[in-house]
C-alpha cells in the first residue's frame, strides 16, 4: 500500500482555503452590484460645491494602489475633516487593472465625503485596465471646469496617440488664457530632485517626443500647476513659470524615510485667483526599527479587494508551494524499480487469477477478444483463471470459471454495453470463494471498482490493463462532453491506476499519457497477443468460397474492422473511399466488418454518396471465422483515434495485409510508415494517397505485406500469457515485500 506523506493533509486542506477563497473573489467579481461612468456623477457634485463660491480648495493624492492600511484607514478620514471640496487622483489608484482591484478602489473611495476624480495611470493601464476605466469611471483623458479653473487630465500610458492628446490640449488652453489651468499626467514630465526607491527610466513620461511636446505646450500656455505620481516620493519643482508636483504617497510601498514617505498635496485657489498649495505629511506612527517591514506589510496587505481575506489567499498559495519544495527536496524518492524483487516463487506455482470486466464474449470487442486470449494462454501454462463480467442473452452455456453478473441498465441501440450489478453479495462471496493470487481488472469503473475493493478487502494486489482511451467515449456518459472528455476521463484513469499495484499498457505511447497525466504505479508495457498461428493456418478453398460468396471478382480488397461506433472515426474512412473512387479507376472493394448503434446512420451515408457497388457494412463475424476474411483481403485500412494498442491491425499483418491508418496512440507503435503500412495525420488527402498506393502498386503492396507479416510474428498469444504471468508474479513480489 502506498504510505502517505504526513503533509499531505495540510496541502488539501490549504488547497480547499485557496479554492473557497477564489470562489468568494469570484462572487465579489461577479455578483456585487455593477457600477460605472463614475466621474459623470463626481463632476456634477464638484460643480453643486462650487457654484457661487469666491474659492475653492482641493487634495491630490498619488500612489493609492488600492492601499487600505494607509489610504483608506489613515488618510481618507484626514481628507474628509480637512475642509475640502474635492480629491483628485494623480495617477496609480490601484494596484493593478483587474476588476477585483476597480471594485476595490470603488469601495475605498465610497468612504470619501467629498467628490473625487482619477487620472488614468499605469496601474489603471495594467491588465486590460484600460476599457475598466472607461466603464468604471469614464474616457483616459478629459478636462473639466471647477470654479475659475480648468482641470486637465491626460494619457501617459500609451493608450491615446500622444500627438492627438496634444493637439486637444492646444486648442483647449487657447480658448481660455486667463482661466487657472491644472495639468494632470500620471507619469512625471520631470525627473525629481532625489531619486525614488527603485526608480526607472520609464517611470517618466514617454517617449522623449511627448514630453517635449507636453513642455513645450505648458510653456507656451503658461499652465500654473501640473500634478504626476507614478514615483514613490514627493518633489516640487518649478520651470518657467509652472510649478511641477510629483506626489505618491497616499498608500502602496513607501519607505517612510526622508525621500518617501505618505502625504497628500493640499491647493487652495483664493477670491483673487491666487494659488497656494502646501504638502501634508501623513505621520505613520511606526517605529524606525521596523518601518521598512511595516511598509511591506501595508503593501502586501493592500493588493486585494478586501485585504485580510487576500492576505489569507496569499498566505494559502505560499504554503502550497512551501510544501510541495519541501516534499521535492527532503522526501526521497526512488524512480527505479526494485530489482532484487525475486518472482521465481510465484513463476514456479500455478496462479489464481480473478479477472474484473464490463464486456467479455459473446460481446465482440478488443477487450472481450485480449481477455479471452489471454486467460486461454494462461490455463495453457496451469493457471486458474475465473471472470467476472455481464450477462448476455445469447451467451454460451456451460461455461467454467465465468461469473455472469445480471445488468442494471443496458445501453446503446442495440444494448451491448451493459452496467452489470456490482451490489450483489453473491459475487463477493463467489470470488473470496474462489480465493484468488491477484486481481485483473479491465476498466476503471463500474466492475472495475468491485474488483479494486474486493483485493483490498482479500489484501491481494491488483493489476489493471489500460486498454481504452476513455476520452472517445464522451458521447455515451451523460454529462457535458467537453468535461468528461478534457477532465473526468483522465482523472479517473490516474486515479484509479494510481490505486493498483500494477498498470499493463500495450505500448510506449500509453506509458508516457499515463506517466503525464501523474500516474505513480509501476507501468509495464505488454502488447496484446494475437493467434498468430491461427491466422496462418487458412485454407485457400475456404477463401476462394468466401470471396464467390461476395461476387469479388479481380477487385482489390480492402478490409476493415471496427465496432460501428463514433469513436472509430468511420465517417471518414466513407468520404475518404467516396474521393479514392474517384482518383483511380482500378476497381476495389471495401469490406467493414463489425457491428454497432451507428450501422443505420452509416449505410444512409454510404447510399447518399453512391458508394453500394465498393463499401459494404459486413456486420459481426466470428472471431474463429475472422482469418479467412483476413486473408480474403489485400490491405488494412483503419482511422480509429481511441485505440491504445490496434489489436486488429496486428491481426490483418499476421494475415499479411499492409496497413493504412491514422496516426495515433498505440498506432503509432505498431505500424512502422514505409515498412508494414503507412501512417498519416487525419487528413483525407494523405490517408486517400496511401490507399491509392496499395491499390494500383502491386509489388509495392507485396513488399510492405511481407514485412507485416514478419512484424507481426513476435505478438503470438503464448508469449503474450508469459510475459502477463511475470508480470503478475513481479507485482506479487512487490506485494509480499511491503
Amino acid at each position: 500500500m502506498t504510505r502517505r506523506h504526513p503533509l499531505k493533509v495540510l496541502f488539501y486542506i490549504n488547497l480547499a482555503v485557496v479554492v473557497l477563497l477564489i470562489g468568494y473573489k469570484g462572487y465579489l467579481n461577479f455578483f456585487e452590484p455593477e457600477f460605472e461612468a463614475l466621474h459623470t456623477e463626481q463632476v456634477a457634485r464638484i460643480s453643486d460645491r462650487l457654484s457661487g463660491a469666491d474659492g475653492f480648495s482641493f487634495a491630490v493624492v498619488g500612489n493609492i494602489n488600492n492601499s487600505v492600511g494607509i489610504f483608506e484607514d489613515r488618510m481618507i478620514p484626514v481628507l474628509n475633516q480637512a475642509g475640502l471640496d474635492f480629491v483628485i487622483s494623480a495617477g496609480n489608484a490601484v494596484s493593478g487593472g483587474g476588476e477585483d482591484k476597480y471594485r476595490a478602489i470603488q469601495g475605498t473611495l465610497s468612504h470619501l465625503e467629498i467628490p473625487y476624480l482619477l487620472t488614468f495611470g499605469a496601474k489603471e493601464h495594467d491588465n486590460f485596465g484600460s476599457y475598466r476605466f472607461y466603464d468604471h469611471f469614464g474616457p483616459h483623458f478629459f478636462s473639466i471646469r471647477a470654479g475659475d479653473a480648468r482641470l486637465i487630465f491626460l494619457d501617459s500610458t500609451g493608450k491615446t496617440p500622444w500627438q492627438w492628446q496634444i493637439r486637444w490640449l492646444d486648442d483647449l488652453l487657447s480658448q481660455e488664457p486667463d482661466r487657472l489651468q491644472f495639468l494632470f499626467v500620471g507619469h512625471p514630465p520631470l525627473e525629481p530632485e532625489h531619486e525614488a526607491p527603485f526608480q526607472q527610466a520609464d517611470d517618466f513620461l514617454q517617449p522623449p517626443e511627448f514630453r517635449d511636446a507636453l513642455l513645450d505646450a505648458i510653456d507656451r500656455h503658461n499652465v500654473d500647476m501640473v500634478f504626476s505620481a507614478n514615483l514613490a516620493l514627493y518633489s516640487d519643482q518649478v520651470r518657467n513659470s509652472t510649478r511641477f508636483i510629483t506626489t505618491g504617497g497616499a498608500g502602496g510601498l513607501v519607505m517612510n524615510d526622508d525621500t518617501s514617505f505618505y502625504h497628500y498635496v493640499r491647493v487652495d485657489v483664493d477670491e483673487d485667483g491666487d494659488i497656494t498649495h502646501s504638502m501634508e505629511r501623513l505621520e505613520a506612527g511606526q517605529n524606525p526599527i521596523l518601518s521598512t517591514l511595516e511598509s511591506l506589510w501595508f503593501f502586501i496587505y493592500s493588493l486585494f479587494y478586501v485585504g485580510y481575506v487576500n492576505f489569507i489567499l496569499l498566505v494559502s498559495v505560499f504554503a502550497l508551494i512551501s510544501i510541495r519544495l519541501y516534499t521535492a527536496i527532503f522526501v526521497a524518492k526512488d524512480y527505479y524499480p526494485d530489482y532484487d524483487l525475486d518472482p521465481q516463487p510465484w513463476l514456479s506455482l500455478p496462479l489464481r487469477v480473478a479477472m474484473f470486466t464490463n464486456n467479455y464474449l459473446p460481446f465482440i470487442g478488443g477487450v472481450p477478444i485480449s481477455i479471452a486470449r489471454l486467460r486461454k494462454g494462461l490455463e495453457a501454462l496451469g493457471d486458474i483463471v475465473l471472470i467476472i463480467s455481464p450477462r448476455y442473452r445469447d451467451q454460451p452455456g456451460g461455461e467454467t470459471h465465468v461469473i455472469r453478473v445480471p445488468s442494471l441498465l443496458a445501453m446503446g441501440e442495440r444494448r451491448e454495453f451493459r452496467l452489470a450489478n456490482i451490489f450483489l453479495a453473491r459475487i463477493r462471496k463467489q470470488v473470496r470463494a474462489f480465493r484468488p493470487d491477484i486481481i485483473h481488472l479491465h476498466h476503471p469503473f463500474w466492475l472495475g471498482w468491485l474488483g479494486l475493493f474486493i483485493a483490498r478487502r482479500l489484501k491481494v494486489p491488483a493489476v489493471y490493463t489500460y486498454h481504452t482511451r476513455l476520452e472517445h467515449y464522451a458521447h455515451f456518459v451523460p454529462l457535458p462532453g467537453n468535461l468528461f472528455r478534457n477532465l473526468i476521463s483522465h482523472e479517473l484513469v490516474k486515479r484509479f491506476a494510481n490505486r493498483c499495484d500494477g498498470v499493463i499498457v500495450p505500448t510506449y505511447s500509453t506509458e508516457e499519457y499515463l506517466r503525464m497525466i501523474g500516474v505513480r504505479s509501476p507501468v509495464f508495457v505488454q502488447p496484446t497477443g494475437i493467434e498468430y498461428r491461427q491466422l496462418q493456418e487458412v485454407d485457400e478453398k475456404d477463401v476462394r468460397k468466401l470471396r464467390e460468396s461476395l461476387d469479388i471478382g479481380d477487385e482489390i480488397v480492402f478490409i476493415s474492422v471496427s465496432r460501428l461506433s463514433n469513436e472509430k472515426n468511420i465517417d471518414f474512412m466513407i468520404d475518404a473511399i467516396a474521393e479514392l473512387r474517384r482518383r483511380s479507376e482500378r476497381p476495389f472493394r471495401f469490406l467493414m466488418i463489425g457491428d454497432g448503434h451507428q450501422r443505420e446512420r452509416l449505410q444512409q451515408r454510404i447510399d447518399e454518396l453512391e458508394l453500394q457497388d465498393c463499401f459494404t457494412l459486413v456486420g459481426s463475424i466470428p472471431p474463429d471465422d475472422m482469418a479467412i476474411w483476413y486473408h480474403l483481403g489485400d490491405a488494412f485500412l483503419f482511422a480509429s483515434k481511441s485505440e491504445t494498442q490496434g489489436m486488429v491491425i496486428l491481426e490483418a499483418m499476421a494475415a499479411g495485409l499492409p496497413v493504412v491508418a491514422v496516426r495515433s496512440s498505440g498506432i503509432d507503435d505498431v505500424v512502422r510508415h514505409g515498412f508494414n503500412g503507412f501512417k498519416t495525420p487525419e487528413k483525407q488527402d494523405q490517408w486517400c494517397e496511401c490507399a491509392r498506393q496499395l491499390l494500383e502498386d502491386d509489388s509495392l503492396r507485396r513488399e510492405l505485406a511481407a514485412h507485416a507479416q514478419e512484424f507481426a510474428a513476435d505478438y503470438s498469444v503464448e508469449q503474450f500469457a508469459q510475459d502477463v504471468r511475470e508480470i503478475y508474479a513481479l507485482t506479487l513480489a512487490q506485494f509480499a515485500s511491503r
